[in-house]
């Protein structure tokens, strides 16, 4: 069983903007993927108000029985989050090496307007390398 069930890149106004499925089961519609997205855009958000400790950068793991949903932000306010099971280790880092893909090959693309969706070839191809990797460091373990 893969490690991730799903990706997700919400941009700094809570659209998502990318979105890619891995798991088999319990997959979502269009309509459902653009909730969860706007949803979790504004739990982090109020996350980062309602913490009494200065300078949170809000939610970055949120723990349920059947899975994991780990969240990174980049400074421009950019969130990437991936849906995995439960207990996955170093998602951070798959994290910071998607956020490292986005930039080469998404901003670097002269043809990407900003806040848009993301349609890249590039970045499709070594993301799935990148993931393909995670997966089988996984199963070395």
């Amino acid at each position: 069983m893969a490690a991730i069930y799903s990706l997700y890149i919400i941009n700094k106004s809570g659209g998502l903007i990318y979105y890619k499925d891995y798991g088999s089961a319990g997959r979502m519609d269009t309509n459902d993927t653009l909730r969860l997205a706007s949803l979790w855009h504004s739990m982090h958000a109020i996350s980062q108000q309602l913490s009494p400790v200065n300078g949170c950068s809000g939610i970055e793991l949120l723990q349920a029985d059947h899975f994991d949903l780990h969240c990174f932000q980049s400074l421009t306010g950019t969130k990437f989050f991936v849906v995995s099971e439960p207990g996955s280790v170093n998602m951070e880092s798959l994290l910071k090496n998607i956020y490292e893909l986005y930039t080469d090959y998404v901003l670097k693309n002269p043809f990407y307007e900003m806040e848009m969706p993301i349609r890249c070839e590039l970045f499709d191809i070594n993301l799935a390398q990148t993931v393909q990797k995670d997966r089988v460091a996984l199963l070395g373990r």
